[in-house]
């Protein structure tokens, strides 16, 4: 079921952007006056298709993209026959180049404004919520596998990053931050200072590690108390009640969620002992631990998190910064890659990657704010200066008014047809990429 709530999303979250995007170049040359032939979101075969005008508009099967088909434009279609036909008045080619120009970019400036829309309507409608630099100090870091090997410790506090000041714990894990080797941390421990170093090639290691569920990296400690005991479990079994405060387990101490989690771990399907404190009372409990590590209740967690409630022009401000910082990190990132600071391998993911981003169960705050990320990104993609996208498009026409020489039909006809290769074997190794992170370790090694 979780499968299938994953492809759901990320099938309506394409579905919406490929939309929007070919609509951007369908609106755009119909301005113009150039005729359409065809609008589809997925591609053939058909599911549905009905003929408006002069434009048939379609929904097909595979949806991992669209297109539109504007009369007398050198595309993915290789149409030779109209394009040895003398050009008509209604066709791309005939138009004056800033009028194609505004065309190729029609579908990539309509992604970015669905993406600021989305960002702007959930910051303005959710406001933020954050942990700030004291509430997440009162405790401490808990450091997981990553975090340890370049020298953080659970229960550090942070007090700098680069020698600057931050505001929020989601500063600690920014993107960009990960990717610049030689950034670092100061964090008090112990009554003294430590200075903690990103490596070359963290965010590979990190990207590597976040294939699976588990946490890698740091978050924040959170104290806790019994919440929802789940009947017939291990916990209501025990006799263990909403609102009580787990102490110690085998006479460990508990003071932190992490701390229960990694003695219930190293404790699966075995007896304990728990110390448990009860208003004024301290009882001791009996209990056994399931396979999965679990005892079989909720924790509900004494955290105070700040609260921002936006105006809507703040929103706006704070949604735009939002957008156009995916396209930021994805300009990094991809300057990374090509400089071989990071690994494509491990970086670049496909469908496969993008559903598990959705994730198996069906929250729309995070499903808008995947779509507003993804529309950014397949914004920044499609400028790409690679023939068969819109960037090599762009790329050819900006050629063309700054020369006052358009280059010859048969020259874009062959470099379509590089570029198709290209996405293809781009979109070969992807798929092939995702597959092979779902297979066990061990099982292939590039």
């Amino acid at each position: 079921m979780e499968g299938l709530i994953m492809a759901a999303q990320m099938i309506l979250g394409l579905s919406i952007l490929v939309g929007v995007h070919e609509l951007g170049h369908l609106v755009a040359a119909k301005v113009f006056g150039m005729r359409v032939e065809q609008y589809s979101i997925g591609f053939p075969p058909k599911l549905f298709s009905k003929k408006w005008g002069e434009t048939e508009y379609s929904l097909s099967l595979i949806p991992l993209g669209g297109y539109v088909k504007i009369s007398g434009m050198i595309d993915e279609s290789l149409d030779k026959e109209q394009m040895n036909q003398e050009p008509q008045p209604w066709e791309f080619r005939s138009k004056p180049a800033w009028q194609r120009l505004i065309v190729m970019l029609g579908g990539i400036i309509v992604n970015v404004i669905t993406g600021i829309f989305i960002f702007v309507l959930l910051t303005f409608s959710y406001g933020e919520n954050y942990l700030s630099k004291s509430e997440l100090n009162k405790n401490g870091i808990v450091a997981y596998d990553l975090a340890q090997e370049i020298g953080f410790r659970t229960g550090d506090k942070v007090e700098n990053i680069n020698g600057q000041d931050f505001e929020r714990f989601s500063d600690l894990r920014d993107p960009e931050l990960m990717m610049t080797s030689g950034s670092y941390y100061t964090v008090k421990r112990n009554g003294s200072e430590h200075k903690v170093v990103i490596p070359a090639g963290f965010m590979d290691k990190l990207a590597t590690a976040n294939e699976d569920d588990k946490p890698h990296f740091i978050d924040f400690r959170r104290p806790f108390t019994v919440g929802d005991v789940m009947n017939n479990s291990a916990a209501s079994e025990a006799g263990l009640s909403k609102g009580d405060e787990i102490i110690s387990i085998n006479q460990q101490p508990i003071g932190f969620f992490d701390e229960l989690q990694q003695s219930l771990n190293s404790h699966a399907d075995k007896a304990i002992s728990l110390e448990v404190k009860r208003g004024t009372e301290i009882k001791t409990l009996q209990a056994t631990v399931g396979e999965d590590g679990k005892l079989g209740f909720m924790p509900d967690f004494d955290i105070n998190f700040s609260s921002i409630q936006p105006t809507f022009g703040e929103a706006m401000s704070l949604g735009t910064e939002k957008a156009f910082s995916v396209v930021w990190l994805n300009i990094k990132a991809f300057g990374k890659i090509f400089t071989g600071e990071l690994s494509a391998k491990k970086s670049l993911g496909g469908p496969i990657a993008i559903a598990q981003s959705f994730g198996g169960t069906w929250d729309w705050f995070r499903f808008w704010s995947l779509t507003g990320m993804l529309s950014m990104v397949l914004a920044f993609m499609n400028l790409l200066p690679i023939p068969a996208l819109d960037g090599g498009h762009v790329m050819f026409l900006l050629f063309e008014m700054i020369t006052g020489h358009k280059p010859g039909d048969k020259f874009l006809e062959n470099a379509q047809k590089v570029g198709m290769v290209l996405l293809l074997g781009l979109m070969v190794f992807i798929f092939a990429n995702d597959i092979i992170k779902l297979l066990p370790s061990g099982w292939v090694n590039w």
